[in-house]
């Protein structure tokens, strides 16, 4: 069993729905137990700013998947909820990223974990740092990497999506 932290974000449509079904969808998977979410952020566009603000939370899962077998689920759930890819970093339905796995590091065409950013996006380290704030990164605690951002710059939306 993994302990596995996933972001998602949306900032098309009804966010919060898009993002409600996406957890559900996770939670009904065979080998998937959500265990933790964060609060609900709204957040500014990261990357490509021309958009719609963005609502994001990251969840905690036990997962008896291997990491390349839970990309799989990850994007055939947004695939189902009708994301498509225009533009990188552009608006969606629904994103769900893999942000760390386990202790596992991985670099492949496909998947690399950690998140290359995850370190430099509030809207990650942020609700990371609330559901495991002593979790290390580079002999950092999340508690300690969220110090490097303006926590007000994001309004929490709701204390639970559920």
């Amino acid at each position: 069993m993994a302990i596995a932290y996933l972001g998602l974000g949306s900032n098309v449509g009804d966010k919060k729905l898009y993002l409600y079904r996406a957890i559900q969808a996770l939670n009904h998977q065979e080998k998937i137990s959500i265990t933790k979410l964060s609060s609900l952020y709204e957040t500014e566009p990261w990357g490509y700013t021309d958009q719609a603000v963005f609502m994001n939370l990251v969840i905690e899962i036990e997962t008896e998947l291997l990491a390349i077998e839970l990309l799989g689920i990850c994007q055939q759930i947004e695939q189902n909820l009708e994301r498509i890819r225009e533009i990188k970093w552009g608006p969606r339905t629904v994103d769900i990223d893999i942000l760390l796995y386990g202790n596992e590091t991985m670099v492949t065409n496909k998947l690399k974990i950690p998140h290359p950013y995850l370190l430099e996006r509030d809207f990650v380290v942020i609700p990371l740092s609330e559901i495991a704030p002593n979790l290390e990164i580079k002999e950092k605690t999340m508690s300690e990497w969220a110090k490097n951002f303006n926590a007000q710059k994001m309004k929490v939306v709701s204390k639970t999506i559920l």
